[in-house]
């Protein structure tokens, strides 16, 4: 459409945008002051970087100034300045930016947390950057991501940064979800002003009865579960395991705290398995205990690196429930075990570590690696007609002729079923699919 317009002389390509001020200065006290001093022939200059940063002055009224103006203006001292290079005389800006400028490059910060000289060695930040994952809420994309980009690439148009872009990837979580009461106008009740009588719920001070809706945890929704609770009584690594357990990273979730529970569980018979079962030093992986470790450490390498954590705790799942059959635990599955675990559940991975008797941190261990070979299949499951109809399966070697396939399946206890008083008049064979058998 523009191409079309320009070539018509209609319009004319630009490109516009725009930072919108009302809502980075403002005029109130809490927030960066902007380092600008208003002369009083007219013109207006930054400080001097000697002087940086500027800090708010204390006060004790924080009230609007006359007409409006910043709070700032209570502070006189702090408003008159001079220039101690050349005794010119102004007055500072009162406006402040409004907090979250400082978050439009804590990234760089982080970096060089301590330097005094310069907002982030050169050095550094070439090192360092771009950041290459940023894990974030879809609701951070204006107030934050977008004006990160724009304040970075400033810095970047400046020669400050060595990277056009601030970030590589972006991934944004889903919302996590719980339950919200409404009264009959629609206002919502905090929680613990809920009663619960036979199903349905009621306000505790009048007794309005009340509806029960799903909504995104939030304190302005007073639908917020207090982490503080979860971990004084289930424990850091049990909120931590469910969080990633609630499903799939990008999707809103609901909050249950009886599934906090079953992660709870979980820990304990991993903690059962790793520190109570005895370890046996010398006992080898039985064939089929070795192709669960296997896949376990495959799945669980793989699905941690895309983000897929509920899938990666399913498999140790999967395994754990194989280890906790066991009278012994063959050391190296309860060390592999561990170590999938740690970035799961650091806490009790790093005390169970410990206790198999590793000195070195269970964080500092190398992760562990998957034999390939283990997970080929040796034996495949096909299934056997007899007349036409499904009588059952046979399992044969994965590599099986035709007349292996017929010997097994004439073998086996499913086809002699069937066919005990009965002549076999043809068996058809087909590699890795199926044995049909025609009987009279």
């Amino acid at each position: 459409m523009i191409d079309f317009l320009g070539k018509r002389g209609i319009g004319v390509e630009k490109v516009n945008y725009k930072l919108r001020d009302w809502l980075f200065s403002r005029q109130r006290y809490w927030g960066e002051p902007f380092p600008i001093i208003h002369y009083e022939d007219g013109s207006v200059e930054l400080v001097d970087d000697s002087e940086l940063p500027v800090r708010l002055p204390e006060l004790q009224n924080y009230q609007p100034g006359d007409a409006g103006t910043s709070p700032l203006a209570n502070a006189a001292e702090w408003i008159d300045y001079t220039n101690p290079r050349d005794g010119r005389k102004g007055k500072r800006e009162l406006n402040t930016m409004p907090q979250w400028a400082g978050s439009c490059w804590y990234y760089l910060r982080y970096i060089d947390p301590h330097n005094d000289h310069q907002f982030i060695d050169p050095a550094k930040e070439k090192y360092w950057m771009p950041v290459d994952l940023y894990v974030g809420g879809a609701e951070h994309a204006v107030l934050h991501l977008l004006y990160s980009r724009f304040w970075h690439k400033v810095l970047f148009d400046l020669g400050l940064v060595s990277t056009d872009e601030p970030f590589q990837r972006l991934f944004n979580q889903g919302l996590i979800l719980a339950f919200a009461y409404q009264d009959a106008a629609g206002s919502l009740v905090p929680t613990d002003e809920v009663d619960e009588k036979d199903g349905k719920y009621y306000r505790h001070s009048d007794g309005a009865e009340l509806k029960k809706i799903v909504a995104k945890m939030s304190k302005s929704l007073k639908n917020v579960v207090n982490p503080d609770e979860i971990v004084h009584q289930y424990g850091a690594d049990s909120l931590r395991l469910y969080e990633m357990f609630m499903g799939p990273l990008d999707s809103a979730k609901p909050w249950q705290t009886a599934g906090v529970e079953g992660i709870f569980r979980f820990l304990k018979r991993a903690w059962r398995v790793l520190v109570n079962t005895p370890v046996d030093n010398e006992a080898k992986l039985s064939p089929e205990l070795n192709k669960l470790l296997n896949a376990a450490v495959k799945k669980v390498t793989e699905d941690t690196a895309v983000l897929g954590f509920n899938t990666a705790i399913s498999q140790m799942m999967i395994l754990l429930n194989e280890l906790v059959k066991l009278d012994k635990v063959p050391r190296k599955a309860a060390e592999t075990f561990t170590l999938l675990l740690a970035p799961y559940a650091p806490h009790l991975a790093e005390e169970a570590w410990e206790v198999l008797g590793n000195k070195a941190p269970v964080s500092l261990a190398q992760w562990p690696s998957y034999d390939a070979l283990a997970l080929v299949e040796n034996e495949i499951e096909i299934p056997v007609q007899i007349q036409g109809k499904p009588r059952g399966t046979v399992k044969i070697p994965v590599d099986a002729g035709k007349e292996e396939m017929e010997k097994i399946a004439l073998a086996s206890e499913v086809v002699r079923k069937f066919t005990e008083g009965k002549t076999i008049v043809k068996v058809v064979c087909v590699p890795k699919r199926i044995v049909n058998i025609v009987v009279k």
